[in-house]
């Protein structure tokens, strides 16, 4: 019996491999192509603000103190003022605000940038007002309130109503 060298029978042992190598799947080749985009936006400035109720308690006829905050909160770095009005009283300013109570009468009373009472808190931008600069987080400034001494007005509730203005 003859055996056969598949050498010479003309088919490699390589080109057999190769034949059976191109039966197998092979996964496709993907190419793929990109691209950039701009992401852009403005940020404008704003500014948000909030505030407590002033309560001077019962008054005596003597000198009464109390505090608000003002709560600002503006965008980072962006720069304000704080006003506050005059109120709600007849021929009142931010210099001789009041508070109305039975009858018409009132009780005078004042705001303050400071706890010494010596620094008016008005509404005139640069002059009267408290400036600060926005960080993005809510800033509570301190208004300081003081009813003078002295005023024997008619028993009853007293109230006014202030706004806060925020210019930037």
């Amino acid at each position: 019996m003859k055996r056969s060298n598949p050498l010479r029978s003309g088919i490699s042992a390589a080109a057999l491999c190769a034949l059976a190598l191109g039966l197998v799947a092979r996964p496709a080749s993907a190419t793929t192509v990109t691209t950039t985009f701009a992401v852009t936006a403005t940020v404008q400035s704003t500014c948000l603000v909030s505030a407590t109720a002033m309560a001077f308690g019962t008054y005596t006829g003597a000198l009464a103190t109390s505090t608000s905050t003002v709560s600002v909160t503006c965008s980072n770095t962006t720069p304000y003022n704080i006003g506050l009005s005059a109120g709600l009283a007849t021929s009142a300013t931010v210099t001789t605000r009041a508070m109305t109570g039975p009858g018409a009468a009132t009780l005078t009373y004042g705001l303050f940038q400071d706890s010494g009472h010596s620094t008016n808190w008005g509404q005139t931008v640069s002059t009267d007002t408290v400036a600060g600069t926005g960080n993005g987080a809510a800033q509570a400034i301190t208004v300081y309130g003081q009813a003078a001494a002295g005023q024997y007005v008619a028993p009853g509730s007293y109230a006014d109503t202030i706004t806060a203005t925020i210019t930037y």
